[in-house]
């Protein structure tokens, strides 16, 4: 379509839309695939790799040496989930995030290589959970699961449903898991913060049920998902709404971060979930990255800016529960691969100033994914493989 025509055309269904008294976001459809990534991005990552381009090579290789991205991964489904000691159950929420990495990677090899038995493969990962799963259980910490594992398990799926011989009826079943298992729990944390104080969950949980929820409104063609984990980004009373995630911005332009008096490790945390967030967002065409004078990036070069090893100004953080009068140098420096997605959007595309953010970006280049930074959850937090991903030119 001739680009003036479909801008007009677009136009009209808007103007449409808002006689019959929905908004112009809800008026508009999903773009698919369009979470973390567009079929652009999947046709750039291709002719790159393709042409053993750097720095793309080098983030193929990381991606094809992890074993999650391997034919030979194994799922390992569960009935229900646990993270957390609640006194009965033993933990086992590992083999979630294991499988939510191996889907993802998986799904990322084929659309690359173009090869189906890694397509055959991810769908196996999910079609596995979704006839399996029920439920996720533990103590509050059951919350992070639903989170961080449901943005990437919806992640894989938005993927994979690209995939003709995926079956709709499969895909179906999965979407039903997404929304009956993982979305009722995204939802009421951020209602009711598992009955504490709205400000006594530091911002990565809100951070995280807000991942799940806005790659599920995708997945599912479920606006009225998306538009309420837009909505709470902006708006939203916990510490994972923006204003709170970045409460204080000072005259460089530095923005302090809520978790930055308790560790960097969790610090570094929220970069990796207000990135995707914000990726995914604007794959949908909300300029969140952009928010309030690009807020985000306020907070993302003053945890970058210190994590580096430089001093950054520091105000004393109160809330319900602490008091904290001075940084953490806690896990300071910590390495989680979350810097490239900032660092194209940033600098490469828009042309913004962003040291400290590039210098992570130089620092971890190129970025693994889920199990290159140790076996455990902190390893998992993130899918990782940015160089190959976001990696622009």
């Amino acid at each position: 379509m001739n680009p003036l025509l479909k801008n007009i055309t677009r136009l009209a269904g808007l103007m449409i839309a808002i006689t019959l008294g929905m908004s112009p976001t809800q008026a508009e459809t999903f773009v698919h695939p369009g979470a973390l990534h567009t079929q652009t991005d999947f046709d750039r990552m291709k002719t790159k790799v393709e042409h053993g381009a750097q720095p793309w090579i080098d983030g193929w290789n990381v991606l094809t040496s992890n074993p999650r991205a391997s034919l030979s991964w194994t799922p390992r489904p569960a009935n229900v989930v646990y993270r957390g000691k609640d006194g009965t159950h033993a933990e086992n929420y590992a083999v979630l995030f294991n499988d939510a990495a191996a889907a993802y990677a998986l799904a990322l090899r084929w659309k690359i290589s173009g090869d189906d038995a890694y397509a055959d493969k991810a769908v196996a990962v999910l079609n596995a959970w979704s006839g399996t799963l029920t439920g996720i259980g533990g103590n509050s910490d059951k919350f992070l699961a639903s989170g961080i594992y449901g943005y990437q398990f919806a992640n894989a799926a938005e993927i994979m449903r690209t995939y003709k011989k995926w079956p709709e009826h499969d895909f179906q079943r999965f979407t039903t898991m997404m929304l009956e298992v993982f979305y009722p729990m995204n939802h009421d944390f951020l209602v009711r913060h598992n009955g504490a104080k709205i400000d006594h969950y530091w911002a990565n949980w809100d951070l995280a049920n807000m991942d799940s929820m806005i790659a599920i409104g995708i997945l599912a063609d479920r606006r009225d998902i998306y538009n309420e984990a837009v909505d709470y980004f902006k708006h939203g009373n916990g510490n994972g709404a923006i204003n709170h995630v970045v409460w204080k911005i000072y005259p460089d332009g530095l923005g302090q971060t809520q978790e930055s008096g308790r560790d960097q490790g969790h610090n570094t945390l929220n970069v990796s979930l207000l990135g995707a967030f914000c990726q995914m967002a604007w794959n949908q065409h909300d300029d969140l990255f952009g928010y309030d004078d690009n807020r985000v990036l306020n907070g993302v070069e003053y945890i970058a800016r210190y994590n580096l090893g430089a001093d950054v100004p520091y105000t004393r953080y109160v809330n319900s529960d602490v008091t904290q009068d001075v940084i953490a140098d806690a896990g300071r420096g910590d390495a989680r691969p979350v810097w490239e997605l900032f660092y194209n959007h940033y600098v490469v595309l828009k042309g913004l100033s962003a040291p400290y953010t590039s210098a992570f970006a130089e620092k971890l280049r190129p970025e693994g994914g889920g199990g290159n930074y140790g076996p455990n959850s902190g390893g998992f937090d993130q899918l990782g493989y940015g160089t190959l991903t976001y990696t622009l030119k």
